[in-house]
């Protein structure tokens, strides 16, 4: 499995972070600290299944606690706002990227994955882990990536 996609993605979405200025949010979207906390909860979540796969021990991926207002607005507060959950997100872009690195053939290996956007389920299937992890750099970090671009204050 090749992370290089995977840390480019981390990496222009810390660099949207950086130039900062975010305004609130439209009615009902996350706040810019909301997304971070969401991608957080996330890598927690890809990188225990990662580590779960690497073990070879049998593992399903459910996104869905990672959307949770609640539990998102718990971790903004427990990390101090954006520049706290930047460096959490920092960390744990980092540890799933180098655990991505040693996947080789288990890469292949089907994990039960579940996905959901918002209300829409999108992925509800096993799908080679690799595969999840290409999802996970190719669409979902640049959605969120966009995402935070439009919270810019112009």
């Amino acid at each position: 499995m090749e992370t290089a996609e995977l840390r480019r993605a981390y990496d222009v979405l810390l660099a949207e972070v950086e130039a900062g200025g975010f305004g609130p949010p439209p009615a009902d979207e996350l706040t810019a600290e909301q997304v971070l906390a969401h991608l957080a909860v996330n890598d927690e979540l890809l990188t225990e299944t990662t580590e779960a796969v690497l073990a070879g021990s049998p593992w399903a991926y459910y996104d869905i606690e990672a959307i949770h207002r609640p539990q998102l607005d718990e971790l903004v507060a427990r990390y101090g706002g954006l520049a706290g959950l930047a460096a959490v997100l920092r960390d744990s872009s980092a540890k799933l990227c180098t655990l991505t690195e040693s996947l080789g053939d288990k890469a292949e290996t089907p994990v039960w994955t579940h996905i959901r956007e918002g209300f829409d389920l999108r992925v509800d299937e096993p799908l080679p882990w690799g595969r999840t992890l290409d999802i996970h750099g190719r669409v979902h970090l640049p959605a969120h990536t966009e995402q935070l671009r439009a919270l810019r204050k112009h």
